[in-house]
């Protein structure tokens, strides 16, 4: 079974894109994040052609994330029941006997900000959620731009990164919370791994240069196994790319 998660940076723009991806990636299924888009405007019937169902938590402007995929999406849930919020940034379905949840973590702008509180409290609440999710659904994938570059190897530079936000001390201990409920970064057990960096920075040219960090996860639990974790950077190419690269992850069920 072939997972992926990429944060498209606004799915109107960025739906050719998308859809030659699919053709040519051929994932199971897909988590995406930052739709940009409302549920009323998701392109459902483009991607319903492309051979995929879908569903979407949507938002105007801002956040927004879906779950697409070749198999039926059953029981799905939007939102955390435990966190009122305004802002779209949880789906949870299952898919072929699968549980994923795909989230859109908060970026937190910058440490000791409001949002970087919210950040906090965001994720201290995502934990209770997931925890819960694990108790009901032993196959359990966690996907989705967490916003958070675990250990200073997952960036460029870490002189330049670590303390700062993505990178700061109490946000990685939230990601290690979701670890210690039993889930396993899939880039840290695959037995086959391409790339590392998941997120380059539109200026300075940073993709070129590979100034990147690996923010991009897919969490498992001890159920799933994982053969391969791999970075697609043909997308990232194109023209008007979004500043995410879609992770794939092949699980052996």
């Amino acid at each position: 079974m072939k997972l992926a998660t990429w944060n498209v940076n606004s799915l109107r723009v960025r739906l050719p894109h998308l859809l030659d991806w699919l053709k040519t990636a051929q994932p199971d299924v897909v988590g995406l994040q930052e739709l940009k888009c409302t549920d009323e405007q998701f392109p459902s019937a483009e991607i319903e052609a492309a051979g995929y169902q879908c569903v979407s938590n949507g938002q105007k402007t801002y956040n927004g994330v879906a779950i697409i995929a070749r198999h039926p999406i059953e029981n799905v849930v939007r939102d955390m029941p435990n966190f009122a919020d305004e802002q779209k940034r949880v789906i949870a379905a299952t898919v072929n006997g699968v549980r994923i949840v795909n989230a859109y973590v908060v970026n937190g702008q910058s440490v000791g900000s409001d949002k970087y509180a919210y950040k906090l409290r965001w994720l201290a609440a995502f934990r209770e959620g997931v925890r819960d999710e694990l108790t009901d659904h032993p196959k359990l994938a966690v996907m989705g731009d967490f916003n958070i570059a675990p250990t200073p190897d997952d960036t460029h530079d870490a002189a330049q990164w670590e303390g700062g936000i993505l990178c700061s001390e109490p946000e990685r201990a939230g990601y290690k919370a979701l670890l210690d409920l039993g889930l396993r970064d899939a880039y840290v057990i695959a037995s086959e791994k391409t790339g590392r960096f998941t997120w380059w920075d539109y200026r300075l040219a940073s993709f070129q240069r590979d100034l990147g960090l690996r923010i991009d996860h897919v969490l498992l639990s001890p159920a799933l196994a994982c053969t391969r974790w791999d970075v697609e950077l043909a997308p990232r190419r194109l023209e008007r790319p979004s500043d995410h690269a879609p992770v794939i992850t092949e699980l052996a069920l």
